[in-house]
């Protein structure tokens, strides 16, 4: 299976709690959600089209007990989101969980990235991550990361968890599509293209 990871960021880079006030409060976070004023009917069929491919699902601790909040009671067979979400594997990469009691659920070992990597050889088309910070990270640090899905709403924070960390590996990505929606979504998708290149803008020194 190819690893697609799909994050909401704002133009500065946030990623924190995009769908609600209580979703993500860490550090006193004002401004859980920022990105529901933009959720628009093209936003909707463009996250509706990415469902389409899964074959399973990819999920850290916070991101899964969201999710398992609210998708098992959406039960219209109609629902492109939620029937993938509660029929299909659901993997959860957690330290603290006991259990994973939403159906098709199983929590990944210590090793998360070990653990990824062998999810990767199991046939299907898409593992996707969603939202997920922290695993995300580690998923970048590990170059597990076979495209990026991002879609930056316009609107900057300054505060807030970031999806490239402090510290994290330098890498070049490549532009496989972008488009936007009417409310001013930009959904840009990416692959790896290895390490950074560099240059310079000025002319040659003249002898």
């Amino acid at each position: 299976m190819r690893l697609t990871l799909h994050t909401f960021l704002t133009l500065d880079g946030v990623l924190q709690a995009p769908g609600g006030p209580d979703e993500d409060r860490d550090g006193d976070f004002p401004y859980g959600g920022w990105s529901f004023p933009y959720g628009d009917q093209d936003f909707g069929v463009a996250v509706s089209g990415w469902f389409e491919h899964a074959s399973a699902f990819l999920l850290g601790r916070k991101t899964y007990e969201i999710f398992n909040g609210y998708w098992p009671q959406v039960t219209d067979p109609d629902n492109p989101v939620a029937g993938k979400l509660n029929a299909l594997p659901k993997y959860v990469a957690s330290t603290t969980l006991a259990s994973a009691d939403w159906r098709n659920s199983r929590l990944l070992g210590g090793d998360v990235a070990a653990e990824v990597a062998r999810l990767k050889e199991l046939p299907g088309d898409e593992l996707q991550v969603h939202g997920s910070g922290e695993l995300a990270q580690t998923l970048i640090a590990h170059d597990l990361i076979d495209e990026y899905r991002l879609l930056y709403f316009p609107v900057h924070l300054g505060p807030g968890k970031k999806l490239f960390r402090d510290g994290a590996k330098a890498a070049a990505l490549r532009l496989i599509s972008t488009s936007a929606t009417r409310a001013g979504v930009i959904i840009a998708s990416y692959a790896p293209a290895g390490p950074p290149r560099h240059g310079s803008y000025a002319l040659p020194s003249q002898s």
